[in-house]
């Protein structure tokens, strides 16, 4: 399996058959790809296994940066992965070190031990190469139960029983069939080798499970080769698979699946994103929602709000790229949801954006306006928003009321600008507010009806008929 890189590169405009630096990779995206592996392979640790957040939001991991793993019991439980970045800052004049990643397992036994300095040895591994043919080591007994489990090192002719095995085991036993995979995969090395093994018996695995298993293992050329052999049948479950592999790869198989498919079902393409949403890939988010229209027979016109509402979460600046790729209608119909989130942060600058591309406050509008104005903290970002564009309905009182209940008046009377009658208001909620904001909006109200019933005036035509029934 290949190295993951640090450093990116690309092949030399003056020849092809040399590459050039072009920069530095993200942290976010090699942990993305560093943690996907481990999962394949059943490494990853059973309680957590979270990068850093100094390393979060686009940091590139430095030049010539090298990693290094510890392995350690916890002060009060458990055993600690922690991996850390360490490089020469020429500017500081000194080498600095500093976390990059931290894992924890839940047990505490030596055999727990034992199984996290696997891990540290995979990550290791995937970073600085195997510098041999393949691990030699594995853990018996399944990757979901640790405790009693054993580490036992395996001889060449001891593997290839254990492989025959499990071969025969994934032929038989399609329950046990998951870690099967990660077992092969960790003695095997990569797809290559592992299809180089079960094709001694090609009635187990399929053309769709080795694409499949090229996908998870990051082998381009075996995917290349293998997914237009079960593209028409498979192309949907493909595209949600390729969605959720990390990295450059995963984006060029995304890429590769977008190009040779002409529809796909919208829940498969639902799912395509959110994948890509989950291990943080704005880039494929961005392509799969540029195609979605000309891939998705159909497209409900929510789709892309939909998906900057679930991005909000976890990767809220992925919802914002989302936000600014959309056109105006896709804003319009999103769920107004997404607007009473960016309220919960009192991000100004995304609500604006949302309500200038359409948005509307929906049913959400008097929880929106309610954290904007509680205690008069926000409430001057209430006011620009209702300045801007009115995404308030005039039938919603309750909004109305979360502006009296907080004293914001002037909130409040932008509203009644807008065509809240506050008459009615008055009768559904009789005795709401403090006696002072009633007062002042009762003024305001009355200024309004008597402006009204000046340019009615004004438009009435002349004569003893004015004011009068019209007959013709």
């Amino acid at each position: 399996m290949e190295i993951i890189e640090f450093d990116r590169w690309k092949p030399s405009a003056d020849d092809s058959r040399k590459l050039e630096y072009v920069g530095q990779r993200t942290a976010e995206e090699v942990f993305g790809e560093l943690k996907h592996r481990l999962e394949v392979q059943g490494y990853l640790p059973d309680e957590y296994f979270l990068l850093d957040r100094k390393w979060e939001d686009g940091r590139e991991i430095p030049r010539e940066a090298d990693l290094f793993c510890t392995v350690d019991y916890g002060a009060s439980e458990g055993v600690y992965l922690d991996v850390y970045l360490k490089w020469y800052d020429e500017k500081q004049g000194k080498s600095i070190t500093e976390s990059f990643i931290t894992g924890k397992t839940l047990g505490e036994n030596g055999n727990d031990l034992d199984r996290m300095f696997l891990v540290a040895s995979a990550i290791t591994k995937a970073v600085h190469g195997d510098h041999a043919t393949h691990a030699r080591y594995m853990k018996i007994g399944g990757v979901e139960e640790d405790t009693g489990g054993r580490v036992v090192h395996l001889s060449q002719q001891e593997e290839k029983v254990i492989i025959a095995a499990l071969v025969e085991q994934r032929e038989r036993q399609e329950t046990a069939m998951s870690q099967t995979e990660q077992l092969l995969r960790r003695m095997a090395g990569s797809i290559t080798a592992y299809m180089d093994t079960v094709g001694q018996r090609p009635l187990c695995v399929s053309d769709y499970d080795k694409a499949v298993l090229a996908i998870r293992d990051g082998e381009l050329p075996a995917f290349l080769e293998l997914y237009p052999k079960v593209l028409e049948p498979h192309a949907a479950d493909l595209l949600v698979e390729a969605a959720g592999r990390p990295g450059a790869v995963g984006r060029q198989m995304t890429r590769a699946l977008l190009d040779d498919t002409e529809q796909f079902p919208e829940a498969a393409y639902f799912t395509a994103c959110q994948k890509a949403i989950d291990i943080n890939d704005p880039q494929k988010v961005s392509t799969l929602l540029a195609n979605a229209e000309d891939r998705v027979a159909d497209l409900a016109p929510s789709f892309h709000g939909e998906m900057a509402c679930y991005a909000w979460a976890d990767h809220r600046h992925i919802t914002r790229e989302i936000i600014n790729q959309c056109t105006n209608e896709q804003i319009a119909a999103a769920p107004p949801h997404l607007l009473e989130q960016f309220a919960m942060d009192a991000d100004y600058r995304a609500m604006s954006m949302l309500v200038e591309k359409g948005i509307s406050g929906g049913g959400c509008a008097g929880r929106i306006l309610h954290m904007l104005t509680y205690q008069g903290r926000n409430s001057w970002m209430a006011v620009e928003l209702l300045r801007e564009r009115m995404w308030v309905d005039i039938n919603d009182y309750h909004a109305l009321q979360s502006c009296v209940q907080n004293g914001a008046v002037d909130v409040a009377k932008l509203l009644l600008d807008g065509g809240i009658d506050f008459g009615r208001y008055c009768q559904i909620y009789p005795n709401s507010g403090s006696p002072e904001v009633i007062q002042a909006l009762e003024e305001h109200w009355a200024q309004l009806q008597s402006q009204a019933q000046g340019q009615a005036d004004e438009q009435a035509p002349d004569g003893p008929e004015a004011g009068g029934m019209q007959f013709g």
